[in-house]
């Protein structure tokens, strides 16, 4: 009985609403297969934790929280899943997290550092990343699972 009863409190609080020590305002362009998006957004983050809010005309349109799971609308699923539904199975856990918050991604696999920030292309036989952080933003490209995650100043 004492175990149904902890699993209830880690969903119910696994997903609550968490203080972010940074608000950012960003113009972000989202495109998969399943959605595209390009108009304001902001970023809140913390430590661990980051926060994707996205508008149209104003009003909110989608939110994704990302912590130890990954929270939407529709609940809190593991990393993982996310990733199977919204981008490819052959992404890590963290690549979202690291693309929004401008971190190297896959261990930082060839890297080259630039002047403003830096750049990897990865290319496997299930993804082809150009992902590129700098002054100008955030850009992440995927041409094999036809994604662009683009993230710049207002």
């Amino acid at each position: 009985m004492k175990y149904p009863i902890i699993l209830l409190i880690f969903f119910l609080f696994g997903c609550s609403s968490k203080h972010y020590e940074i608000t950012q305002t960003k113009i972000i362009t989202l495109k998969t297969k399943e959605f595209k998006y390009s108009d304001l957004g902001y970023i809140r983050s913390s430590a661990n934790d980051v926060e994707l809010e996205l508008f149209s005309a104003g009003k909110s349109l989608f939110k994704v929280e990302i912590g130890n799971f990954i929270c939407t609308s529709q609940g809190c699923v593991r990393k993982k899943i996310f990733n199977e539904k919204y981008f490819t199975s052959h992404y890590p856990d963290d690549l979202l997290q690291n693309v929004i918050l401008g971190k190297p991604i896959l261990n930082a696999k060839n890297i080259k550092y630039l002047n403003d920030g830096f750049s990897q292309k990865i290319e496997t036989e299930n993804v082809n990343i150009d992902y590129i952080v700098g002054n100008r933003g955030i850009f992440f490209k995927d041409k094999k699972n036809a994604i662009l995650i683009k993230i710049r100043d207002n």
